[in-house]
């Protein structure tokens, strides 16, 4: 009798455990996930994501309006990766190139040097036509890479100014057409459609040839003067675009760059030209203004044209993703 006793106390003690664990276990099981049973669940804790930083900034196709009081205003932006164009209506127009010429000159004058090394002084003359916007040197070297300021039969270009026609596929970039000035290379009629395209040529090594493409593109970096130092046959140059470029973009790598600009008697007007490249875009902005109004309100212009291009705009907030709500 008593074995019984024990025995079915033992079996009631092994079921009564049995009872107990099966719930503890079952809580255990389902933890935090539980929405539901005696006593409910607790929410998840999600973290709030980052915010999504903007893309960096950069030029693109946009919109432009400038209050221009002048004879002539258009540009042209290209960007170098999908090789689209954008601009003004007239973007195929052409004004003078003045010194923003002389890139080419030096690009064609070293690409056709191939391995030779120029001499020191020749080659203190390519920096210097670059960086200073110097007419003698410029002229110099012109005339080593086979210009002409002769008129040639049939009103040809000067060999310089075709081969930089065919090298860089320029369409509407023709030779000066002012009466005793028709041979100056200064005076090379170009759009500011040709003009992007003549800085995608000298970025992407067509220009100055592989082997001086860097030393080029580094010579446009440098380029140094303010728009109000100038000088009768040189002058300061680093104005225009760059002004209009802010320091997210600058940061991103050098800008180079190469602006022309002179004051004509013949039409009373100031011819004023801006380049500039980087590995992603290559922006030029071309006009006439009658020289009352000074060179520093053509410098502004170009300028104005660049921020108005800056995509997405500086100081642009954040976009933050909306945190998603854990159930309860």
């Amino acid at each position: 009798m008593r074995s019984r006793v024990i025995m079915v106390l033992a079996v009631l003690a092994v079921l009564l455990g049995t009872g107990l664990l099966v719930p503890a276990a079952y809580a255990k099981l389902a933890g935090d996930d539980a929405t539901g049973g005696i006593g409910g669940g607790t929410a998840e804790k999600v973290p709030a994501p980052a915010p999504t930083a903007p893309p960096a900034p950069t030029l693109a196709a946009a919109p432009v309006a400038v209050d221009f009081k002048g004879e002539f205003f258009s540009w042209a932006l290209m960007d170098r990766k999908t090789g689209d164009l954008s601009g003004s209506r007239n973007m195929t127009s052409t004004s003078s190139t003045e010194s923003m010429f002389k890139v080419w000159i030096v690009s064609d004058y070293l690409r056709q040097l191939d391995k030779r090394q120029p001499p020191a002084e020749k080659l203190k003359y390519a920096s210097q036509a670059i960086r200073d916007s110097n007419d003698d040197a410029a002229n110099w070297l012109y005339s080593a890479a086979g210009g002409s300021y002769k008129t040639l039969p049939g009103g040809q270009p000067s060999p310089v100014l075709m081969r930089a026609i065919k090298i860089c596929g320029l369409t509407d970039t023709k030779r000066g057409n002012v009466p005793r000035y028709e041979g100056w290379w200064s005076f090379t009629r170009m759009s500011p459609r040709d003009a992007v395209r003549l800085g995608d040529c000298i970025a992407d090594g067509k220009a100055a040839g592989p082997i001086w493409t860097k030393w080029v593109l580094n010579e446009m970096a440098q380029v140094r003067g303010s728009v109000t130092k100038q000088q009768a046959r040189s002058g300061g140059g680093r104005w225009g675009i760059i002004d209009g470029l802010p320091t997210e973009i600058k940061a991103q790598g050098p800008v180079a760059m190469k602006n022309g600009w002179t004051a004509l008697s013949y039409d009373g007007n100031w011819h004023v030209s801006c380049l500039a490249v980087t590995d992603k875009w290559s922006l030029a902005v071309m006009m006439r203004y009658p020289v009352k109004q000074k060179l520093t309100y053509g410098a502004k212009v170009c300028a104005s044209v660049t921020t108005q291009l800056v995509t997405p705009q500086p100081g642009a907030a954040l976009k933050v993703p909306q945190q998603p709500v854990g159930k309860l």
